[in-house]
């Protein structure tokens, strides 16, 4: 151990190494396009909401929002449902496909070679690595 500096370093190199080694290389990131992505996580923020209200939100042309929404239904990760205040109206909202796409497209890392990893450690030492990784992230008070 030295000092909180030489501590820091240490840890930047460690992590270059872990990130290096346990970052996802399966290619799943690409298959969401940036403006399926957008649309995604802006339903997964906002809430269910219909066509028109998500190209407002979203800034962009609504037959343009509607081609991207009728394409995610088509892959099973958007569904459109009937507003229950207003039949008139349909709601566009993701289904658990699409949690699970958005969630996929969110890890940076591989959970199967961390879990391989994870498995060569004892519990008390993944929960230790847990513990002093969240009292690391928590002590700064920055939020990414």
């Amino acid at each position: 151990m030295g000092t909180a500096e030489q501590d820091a370093r240490g840890f930047a190199e460690l992590f270059r190494e872990a990130y290096l080694r346990f970052h996802r290389r399966d290619g799943k990131r690409a298959e969401l396009s940036g403006a399926s992505r957008a649309v995604l996580l802006h339903l997964s923020q906002a809430g269910p909401m219909t066509v028109g209200e998500l190209a407002l939100h979203l800034e962009r042309a609504q037959s343009v929002v509607s081609e991207i929404v009728s394409q995610l239904e088509g892959k099973g990760v958007l569904e459109r449902e009937p507003d229950p205040q207003d039949r008139r109206r349909t709601l566009v909202w993701l289904t658990p496909e699409g949690f699970a796409v958005l969630r996929a497209d969110r890890e940076v890392l591989s959970i199967d070679a961390l879990a391989e990893a994870f498995g060569g450690l004892t519990a008390a030492e993944r929960a230790g690595l847990l513990t002093t990784l969240s009292q690391l992230v928590r002590s700064n008070g920055a939020t990414p």
